[in-house]
Order: structure tokens, then sequence, then C-alpha cells
């Protein structure tokens, strides 16, 4: 089995279709729907089901895209304890960041990476926790930073634990309260972080649980954005504390969230059993040297 095919074919579910897959991979639509072709006419069945514009996993599509995952994730691992075997002098560290915190969080840590390993080249990956998961889970990043809790398929070392802030307009009933619960925010609207982001699930989890829907009337990836609506009584917005003090607006105020088990705790992850290379021991050395764990 070619890898090329299947790593298509991967994308093409993990992106939800054909076009939005063909960004990804670099290539046209008609050459990712020959791929995918191609790999169901090599196995003998059918992948997808298509229907207009939608296309949905068959049983068979199910077990070769869990299959088609570790099998890349795995082919990566390979190629990457090749490469030490050969001698490879300048390394790779392939890092997942997400965009919120990690001017504070992660910078200085680049830094002194950069300093003590010149020869090893960073490539920087940057999305929402939720989708740097993903791409850990298939090989394509050596760590990303998520949000506990994560899954059970990674190891992790922990950054930095904040609680979570409520950031209100001046004028909004609930905004001179030392803390808040989400409860008493169901009839506010909500502006929330893009559903790539660990926190736009978090609070949608936490608001069911607390038996409402929210009313989302905004999602954005740009901090400054959302509390600009804020500020202009859009709506509220959730921010770990360390965020909102940075980022302080006149017309803006930060209330305490008031709800159990709800803290933003940052973490430095990766794929439990992977194959770690020079490179990336370095760093993870050097996370728990700054951070002080063992």
């Amino acid at each position: 089995m070619e890898f090329r095919p299947l790593r298509v074919f991967v994308e093409v579910v993990r992106q939800g279709g054909f076009s939005q897959a063909a960004k990804t991979v670099f290539s046209t639509q008609s050459t990712v729907s020959k791929a995918v072709k191609q790999l169901e006419d090599e196995l003998g069945v059918p992948l997808l089901n298509r229907i207009g514009h939608r296309s949905t996993l068959t049983a068979a599509g199910e077990v070769v895209y869990r299959r088609g995952v570790k099998l890349l994730a795995d082919r990566e691992d390979l190629l990457a304890e090749l490469d030490e075997v050969r001698g490879l002098k300048r390394g790779i560290l392939r890092l997942g960041l997400p965009p919120v915190g990690s001017s504070t969080l992660f910078a200085p840590l680049f830094a002194v990476y950069r300093q003590r390993y010149p020869g090893i080249e960073v490539r920087l990956v940057e999305h929402g926790s939720d989708q740097l998961e993903e791409s850990l889970r298939t090989g394509e990043i050596d760590f990303a930073a998520a949000l506990l809790p994560t899954s059970q398929d990674f190891g992790w070392e922990p950054i930095r634990r904040e609680p979570l802030v409520v950031l209100l307009a001046y004028h909004h009933p609930l905004s001179a309260k030392c803390s808040v619960s989400l409860a008493e925010l169901k009839d506010t609207p909500f502006i929330l972080f893009d559903s790539g982001f660990a926190l736009h699930r978090i609070i949608i989890d936490a608001s069911r649980h607390a038996n409402f829907e929210p009313n989302v009337v905004a999602c954005s990836s740009q901090v400054d954005f959302m509390i600009e609506l804020v500020g202009a009584g859009v709506g509220v917005t959730f921010l770990p504390r360390m965020i909102a003090n940075q980022r302080r607006h006149p017309g803006v105020r930060h209330v305490l969230l008031d709800e159990p088990g709800m803290e933003w705790i940052m973490a430095m992850a990766w794929r439990r059993g992977a194959y770690l290379s020079e490179a990336a021991k370095a760093w993870l050395e050097l996370v728990r040297e700054i951070h002080g764990t063992e």
C-alpha cells in the first residue's frame, strides 16, 4: 500500500471534505478524489459514501481511517529513527503551539532552546489545542500544547495553571460581582474561540452541564477582537486570568468564573509510546527544567 493515498484519505476525513483536504495537502480536488479512488480500488471496498457535496465513512472506511492514522504516525516514527541511525547532525523539532498564551508561556522556552541547540530546525504549527491534538495523534508534530484533561493517548508535562475569568462590559448587570457562575450568564450572548480551540469545547460542555444551551453570537481566534466585542456590549467571553490581565480594556471588567473544576491548565503533550528524536528529548528536558517537574 502506498502511503500518499492513505494520507490523502485521512485528510479528507479529518478536514470534512475533498476541497478542504486539497488545501491541506497542497493539491487539487481532482487529484485528491483520484487518490481516494486509488485506495478504494487497491483495497477493493468503498471507503466513503458520497452524497452530493458531503461524504460519510462506510464501515470499511472507519476501519481504514482508524488504522491509517496509526500507520502514518508509525511511518513518521520510523523515518525519524532512521535519520538518527544515519547520524543526522541537524535535528528537527516539530512543535504545535496555540495562539493563546504562547507569547508568555513558550517564547522564553523557545529562546533558550534556540540558544542551546542552534543547529536544530524548529517547525512551528499554530492552531487551537483540539486541532493540535489531532496533528499530534497522526504524528505530524512531536509535541502539542494542550489543555488538560487531555486524551489518555498522550503523556504530558504541566506548564501553567490559571483560573478562568469572564470578561463583561462595564454596564453589564453582573460586572460588579466578584465571581459569577455559568448559570447566571445563561441569558447573555457568548463570544467564544473557534471550534478548534479546547476552550470553546470546555465552555459549551460546562454550559450544557449547567442545563442550558449557550447563545453563541460570535467565534474567533483573535483575542483582541473578542475583547473589543465585549467592550461594545455584544456579549461576554472567557479567558485564562493571565491572558486577560495582559489585555486590559477600559470598557471591560474581569470577573472570576465560579465553576468547580474549571481551570485553564496548559501542558506540553506527546504521544505515549512514540519515538522521540534527540531534538524532541532536548525540548522535553528543557520543559522539565524550566517548570520544575520530574
